[in-house]
């Protein structure tokens, strides 16, 4: 069986942009099908809940949105329009449970917007726009806030707002259809240790649990999920014990089984950190680590049934495929690979 896998990218001509392959979920193989070109920096996407229509960001210093129709018979993307972003570099964008809204984190802006879903998949500008405030300890990467992720909880009442500047992931309640949908929420804000830098939080599939990777110490942060509040409960480190090197932690998710959580380093480590998961108590234990087969895993994913995860490679230009062992948790590459012009986000979508 075939699902589609659409690849976000920095682009550095009008003939790159998104590219589209299609993914064989019984042997791992890439073919290519598609490009949408002259979008730039497409370098996070998000499929909308009807299947029909891809938003991406457009990561530069005017900060934008696009949105595409999505066809699933061609495998084509079609450019619908373009609406500011709101903030400088944004760098990370998702759309609530309806599809009524998208919302973008502005990297270089330091500030999250929500942005109204036409009928029609286009895009209205920005509502709403909540610039942070502050800095950390780190003087080059925290001289101003940062955010880096925005994502939804399990009930989909709250918004998780990762920012690297400021050492926190910041809450906020969502209310659909409000004239201003995101409001503070009462739960606040879940406050990281100083110069860690928080940048990519995932749920686990059984909604009681959180983790967050630390870009800048390495680290992950494991959180009880507790009425829309963040309660830590263990931090553990993706680095090797004798590592002295330079750090750069990036992307982190939970396989659909819920056994096992995976984290991806760059820099000089470029790999795939692999950890079981406790049933009981969602506590974590390093289990073993995987080289990348590129430099700068920026991101990756697994498919919906978990057999395979795939890395994208940002400075190495390639996408990479491992089998996984859905007993153990470790990877295996499978010698598939693709490749593409800076690869920084994987999403997948079915064939019909």
């Amino acid at each position: 069986m075939e699902k589609y896998l659409l690849i976000g990218t920095y682009t550095k001509s009008a003939e790159e942009g998104i590219n589209v392959y299609a993914f064989n979920t019984s042997t791992g193989t890439l073919r290519y099908v598609s490009t949408t070109k002259n979008v730039e920096n497409p370098s996070y996407l998000v499929i909308a809940p009807d299947k029909k229509h891809v938003y991406s960001v457009n990561e530069n210093n005017d900060g934008g949105v696009s949105a595409f129709a999505w066809d699933t018979t061609s495998g084509e993307l079609t450019f619908l329009n373009k609406q500011s972003s709101g903030g400088a570099a944004p760098c990370y964008i998702t759309t609530d449970e309806d599809g009524k809204y998208v919302i973008v984190g502005n990297y270089g802006g330091g500030s999250l917007s929500i942005l109204p879903v036409r009928a029609d998949g286009k895009i209205d500008a920005p509502v709403q726009t909540i610039e942070h405030t502050g800095t950390g300890p780190n003087k080059e990467r925290q001289e101003k806030p940062h955010v880096h992720c925005t994502v939804f909880g399990p009930d989909h009442k709250s918004l998780y707002v990762s920012d690297l500047g400021i050492d926190q992931v910041v809450i906020y309640s969502y209310r659909q259809g409000d004239v201003l949908p995101l409001v503070p929420a009462d739960t606040g804000y879940a406050l990281l240790p100083p110069g860690s830098g928080p940048r990519h939080i995932t749920f686990h599939p059984n909604g009681k649990w959180a983790y967050l990777i630390h870009e800048l110490d390495g680290k992950v942060t494991a959180f009880n999920y507790v009425r829309g509040r963040l309660i830590p409960f263990q931090t553990i480190s993706t680095l090797p014990a004798t590592y002295k090197g330079p750090v750069s932690g990036a992307d982190i998710h939970v396989s659909p089984d819920g056994k096992f959580l995976y984290a991806s380093n760059r820099d000089k480590l470029n790999n795939i950190v692999i950890y079981s998961i406790d049933r009981k108590n969602g506590q974590l234990v390093k289990k073993g680590e995987q080289a990348s087969g590129g430099k700068a895993p920026r991101n990756f994913m697994m498919d919906p049934d978990g057999n395979f995860l795939l890395v994208a490679n940002q400075n190495t230009d390639n996408v990479v495929v491992f089998k996984r062992n859905k007993t153990n948790g470790l990877l295996k590459p499978t010698g598939q690979e693709i490749k593409v012009p800076k690869p920084v986000c994987l999403k997948m979508i079915g064939t019909n």
